[in-house]
């Protein structure tokens, strides 16, 4: 086990995927009866990964992730390239449509979060984290994770630092946050003077940061927007110092502000970043701008909210609604008229009949005298 974390920090795998690859590795030795792995083969894993999925009922991601894990393990740690590892087939993934507010349920949410906070116990900003969230289109932890430095009011810009998959960005600041943020600041620069009167080590720094730049951990402009109000021990260096609002804290905020507005959708945090995307493309933006705010590397990713905004059942009304005892809950209404395009010269130009000239003088010794009938025919 020992081996399997220096070979994950070694790739530089976030400390999330190392907790999870070190559960799914003991689950796994712990399912053989503490066999060492290295005795084990193709049959085991796939009687482990079958338990997974018929007895335990997992999801096809977690299935997958476990299954990482395994090959991580038998690859990186153990050095085995076995020809088993190629053969044993990966659980096919569905793909389920984002849960998205309307704007009338996120500003119910939003209340109901507002509320909380002016709760006499509260300290943490949860409204006004809701709406750094919907209001950008971040992830839950890109917001949590934000630094002073970070938040530029000039340009209006919000910089994302190590997105997924170690990508920045830059996202819009909503002029109304301007101001909350402004005095979220202020309260986070008071608790940012109390550590530094406590002589705390400061906070979290990525990387060889705090090796390289030794003052950095402990200035204003590395310190978290959201910091919490207690200090915490880092889990890998042991060093109490202050840690940015977990984010359990916000789940359950935002769960229960749910249950109180009383919206019936299985919602998280994450649904705001939906309902952000669905919003500007029912507002006319392009899918490039909204690709590149949500950091999408793929377009194929952001298209799955194209089909969110489709109309039940493809706008199809439904033969129900035509009988005459059904009443039709939605009416869709019938689609405008095609008008033709405007003509560029006047009607009357275009049906005037034309009269017969008369020839020239010069000519009209040599011009035969016409008859009624042929006359009439060429008015005609």
């Amino acid at each position: 086990m020992d081996q399997l974390r220096q070979q994950l920090r070694y790739a530089h795998y976030s400390l999330r995927t190392e907790e999870a690859y070190l559960h799914w590795v003991r689950a796994f030795i712990h399912f053989h009866d503490r066999r060492h792995p290295g005795e084990l083969a193709q049959p085991e894993v796939e009687a482990f990964l079958t338990w997974l999925a018929h007895d335990r009922q997992v999801a096809a991601g977690t299935h997958r992730q476990a299954l990482s894990a395994l090959l991580f393990l038998y690859q990186k740690v153990l050095r085995l390239d076995l020809p088993w590892m190629g053969e044993i087939g990966r659980p096919r993934a569905a793909r389920h449509l984002p849960v998205v507010l309307s704007a009338d349920e996120v500003a119910q949410v939003l209340a109901q979060l507002d509320a909380q906070q002016a709760q006499p116990t509260a300290s943490v900003p949860y409204g006004l984290i809701a709406r750094l969230l919907y209001g950008t289109g971040m992830r839950l932890l890109e917001g949590l994770r934000l630094r002073v430095k970070d938040i530029d009011f000039d340009r209006r810009a919000v910089v994302v630092r190590e997105g997924k998959g170690y990508k920045d960005r830059v996202v819009m600041l909503p002029a109304t946050l301007e101001a909350p943020l402004h005095d979220q600041l202020s309260l986070a620069h008071e608790l940012w003077q109390q550590d530094r009167q406590a002589g705390l080590a400061g906070v979290h720094m990525p990387h060889a940061l705090a090796r390289k730049y030794p003052r950095a951990a402990s200035s204003w402009t590395w310190h978290w927007v959201f910091p919490q109000a207690r200090t915490a021990v880092d889990p890998r260096s042991g060093v109490v110092q202050r840690h940015h609002v977990l984010e359990g804290n916000f789940q359950r905020a935002f769960k229960l502000a749910l249950a109180q507005a009383g919206i019936a959708k299985p919602a998280s945090p994450h649904t705001l970043r939906h309902s952000f995307a669905t919003h500007l493309l029912q507002a006319g933006y392009d899918i490039r701008t909204v690709q590149e705010l949500l950091g999408h590397a793929d377009v194929s990713t952001t298209m799955i909210y194209t089909h969110v905004l489709r109309l039940g059942g493809g706008a199809v009304r439904s033969p129900l609604d035509n009988l005459a005892g059904g009443t039709p809950s939605v009416v869709v209404p019938p689609p405008p008229p095609v008008q033709p395009p405007p003509l560029r010269y006047p009607t009357a130009a275009r049906t005037t009949v034309r009269t017969v000239r008369e020839p020239l003088p010069c000519l009209a010794a040599f011009l035969p005298t016409p008859s009624w009938s042929a006359a009439a025919t060429t008015a005609s």
